[in-house]
């Protein structure tokens, strides 16, 4: 597997040897049980930060997937970025590549939470939805029909904009999901 790619480093020069926390393969993915994967190349700050602080609070490793660099704090050992080169839905191959069944993803990309969700991953929106085998088929329905709606010039606006309400069922779906997963 080629490892991720990295702007600042494209040669591949090997990294130094992580701390033990960090360690984990070329994929980004560290050795854990449960390992939250963020869909980081659109999602809002606050989402990010939120799963930051809890990957500490909880003594989790969070790995976040982008095509450019993303804030992260310098004290966070257990959150992890992986820089992928520009493209289409490279971010999103890697994460459905290399998250496992039992793990947490957080994304607003619906064809990638269905592919997710088909492997066994939870999953997240940014809003605090939570994707499921019961309601992911209707979610694509929808995007794919909002689709072919723009496609036709129909204008259907776009999303509201995230705010306070919205921090806080992110927030609140976040830790609902994490308390469950780590029972």
């Amino acid at each position: 597997m080629t490892p991720p790619y990295d702007p600042l480093n494209p040669d591949g020069d090997p990294p130094p040897d992580p701390k033990p926390a960090d360690r984990g393969d070329a994929s980004g993915r560290p050795d854990a049980p449960l390992v939250v994967w963020l869909d980081a190349d659109a999602s809002p700050r606050p989402v990010r930060e939120m799963v930051v602080r809890a990957s500490q609070r909880l003594d989790l490793p969070a790995v976040l997937v982008a095509n450019h660099r993303v804030p992260v704090p310098p004290a966070s050992t257990r959150v992890h970025q992986v820089l992928v080169r520009p493209g289409t839905d490279v971010a999103d191959r890697h994460i459905v590549e290399n998250a496992r069944e039992g793990d947490l993803a957080i994304t607003a990309d619906i064809p990638l939470a269905a592919e997710l969700v088909e492997k066994g991953v939870h999953v997240l929106d940014p809003r605090g939805e939570r994707y499921t085998r019961e309601n992911i088929g209707e979610r694509l329905s929808i995007r794919d029909f909002m689709a072919s709606l723009r496609d036709t010039g129909v204008d259907t606006g776009g999303p509201s904009g995230f705010g306070g309400p919205q921090r806080k069922a992110f927030g609140d779906a976040l830790d609902r999901t994490l308390t469950e997963l780590l029972r």
